[in-house]
């Protein structure tokens, strides 16, 4: 049978799941206006490449970079053809970022991918003189094992035991993930396209790949048919288009004094993700990614005994340029040097901290992209679309906190009006009418009858909940019925996206899995989905 979905829509205000930052930023508020370059549209579009053409792209480069990743693994016709019109001045990519997170981690990493893919088509379509290609920059330098090591699959979470240190990326594939590929299988096999999806596993992290190459193999072998390049920025003829930046960093600290200057803007309204360091480079090397700190006239990597004078350092990074990596300050403008990129997709946090990076992207001349944030989707199957309709539920409604939800469903299903807010005001209109006449009387009698009305509205109050509580009692087997769904579709009271993997619904679906959410991938119109698979019902 054909695999048939449906998808709707809800503005991300109505779920409360985004920070005040990212829902004023998707309103186009006045005040966050100032930290972002172009606004979320066709106009904005047309400023970001403008500015993109202005600026000196080393072309010939990246195209070798992709070529020579392309070659072991065979790329598509799109991919060759992508590759080939990155040549061209008129040819942009639109590209989102991620950490090697082991086996893909989050579904998310999904949803972010699809998005630049769509966002790619879109453009193509609408400006025909450009070319768009879609690009996933893999984070592989980042060092956050504990985050990066773990998944989840049927509500338990896996973790890689390794005792390899430095940078993820660079760490190799053992025998521990090999046992992890075994548990998904037999967590899966029962699934009509498990065999595939574990030989995809298998072949991305075989032993002695290490993680950046099979995150690499992984997203290829999903998304290749679709013209994905993945760029591993790890990798020296990139890094050395950085030197200049990388050198200014080191002596110059200008990155702290600017960023530290915007954050003193933004923390006004609203809660900082990242804070620049005086030095925002990291020390690569040998099974280490640690901080570069000055300290006197040294330049020390912490928790090593590694030490440079400045003559050293900078001899050190103008012969080896791979051994510096940028941290989150920085990382952004190294993305933007080494790709002829226009808009950036990211996550909700990702999108704040990029806010913080404007006056430094300006200091240095590097086009700041349009920020985009990237699409979410909640996935249900038929059974759960058939419960909400059933229970007389809105796709807002399952976003609503417990308690809120319980007293406007039980109103809703009761017929009858369990607030008393019109109540409420006829007592205080009555309340003014008897403040007056007894000030009419004898002035100290207003007091009184100001105990006597907060007496009274409290009792109001409380008659208002234990007629809430007792409907809540008789629908109550309803109101489970509701829960039930919500811890389903919501595990650990998170967004699906943020909790679950994509593996189980690859084992189900195939390939198909991934053209639903291509599918359904919108493009500028920022609005969540709910994704239903029609034909689970039973």
């Amino acid at each position: 049978m054909p695999l048939e979905t449906s998808c709707r829509y809800i503005d991300y205000k109505d779920t409360g799941m985004f920070s005040r930052l990212i829902s004023d930023y998707l309103d186009d508020g006045a005040f966050i206006r100032q930290f972002y370059q172009h606004p979320v549209n066709k106009a904005g579009m047309l400023s970001a490449i403008e500015a993109r053409r202005k600026f000196p792209t080393d072309r010939g480069s990246i195209q070798d970079v992709f070529r020579e990743a392309y070659s072991n693994v065979g790329a598509s016709s799109l991919q060759n053809e992508n590759i080939g019109l990155l040549a061209a001045e008129n040819t942009f990519t639109i590209c989102t970022a991620h950490q090697p997170n082991i086996f893909s981690g989050y579904l998310y990493f999904i949803y972010k991918t699809a998005h630049v893919i769509a966002l790619s088509k879109y453009f193509s379509e609408i400006f025909p003189d450009c070319k768009f290609v879609p690009v996933f920059y893999i984070g592989s330098e980042d060092n956050d094992l504990d985050e990066l090591s773990a998944f989840n699959l049927h509500q338990k979470k896996y973790r890689w035991n390794t005792s390899q240190t430095g940078a993820v990326g660079r760490m190799q594939a053992d025998q521990g993930v090999q046992d992890l590929i075994n548990v998904v299988e037999a967590e899966l096999s029962h699934l009509p396209h498990a065999k595939e999806l574990v030989s995809i596993l298998r072949k991305a992290y075989a032993k002695g790949n290490d993680m950046a190459q099979g995150t690499f193999m992984l997203l290829n072998a999903l998304f290749r048919d679709h013209g994905l390049l993945v760029l591993q920025p790890d990798n020296a003829v990139l890094k050395e288009k950085m030197k200049s930046i990388f050198k200014d960093d080191l002596l110059q600290n200008t990155a702290q004094a600017l960023v530290a200057k915007t954050n003193m803007q933004l923390e006004a309204q609203y809660k900082l993700q990242v804070n620049p360091r005086p030095v925002n480079l990291f020390y690569l090397r040998d099974g280490i990614r640690n901080r570069i700190d000055k300290r006197g006239n040294l330049y020390t990597v912490d928790d090593t005994i590694i030490r440079f004078t400045e003559p050293e350092i900078l001899e050190e990074l103008n012969n080896h340029p791979e051994r510096f990596s940028p941290n989150v300050i920085l990382r952004g403008i190294y993305q933007e040097t080494i790709l002829p990129n226009v808009l950036f997709v990211g996550g909700g946090s990702e999108v704040a901290y990029w806010m913080q990076l404007k006056d430094l992207f300006a200091a240095y001349q590097v086009p700041f992209p349009m920020l985009v944030l990237r699409n979410s989707f909640t996935i249900m199957d038929a059974n759960h679309a058939h419960k909400m309709k059933e229970l007389d539920i809105q796709d807002a409604d399952l976003f609503k906190e417990e308690t809120s939800l319980a007293n406007a469903l039980v109103q809703r299903w009761a017929g009858i009006e369990m607030s008393l807010k019109t109540e409420e005001k006829e007592s205080r209109a009555l309340f003014n009418h008897l403040r007056r006449r007894a000030a009419e009387i004898d002035k100290t009698l207003v007091q009184h009858v100001h105990s006597l009305e907060v007496d009274h509205l409290k009792k109001l109050e409380i008659l208002e909940k234990k007629m809430l509580k007792a409907e809540r009692k008789k629908q109550s087997i309803q109101l489970q019925r509701i829960w039930k769904l919500k811890a389903e579709l919501f595990p650990n009271n998170s967004l699906q996206e943020r909790v679950d993997n994509f593996m189980p619904y690859y084992a189900q679906y195939g390939p198909s899995f991934i053209s639903t959410i291509l599918k359904h991938s919108l493009t500028l119109q920022q609005q969540f989905g709910v994704i239903i698979f029609e034909n689970e019902k039973n």
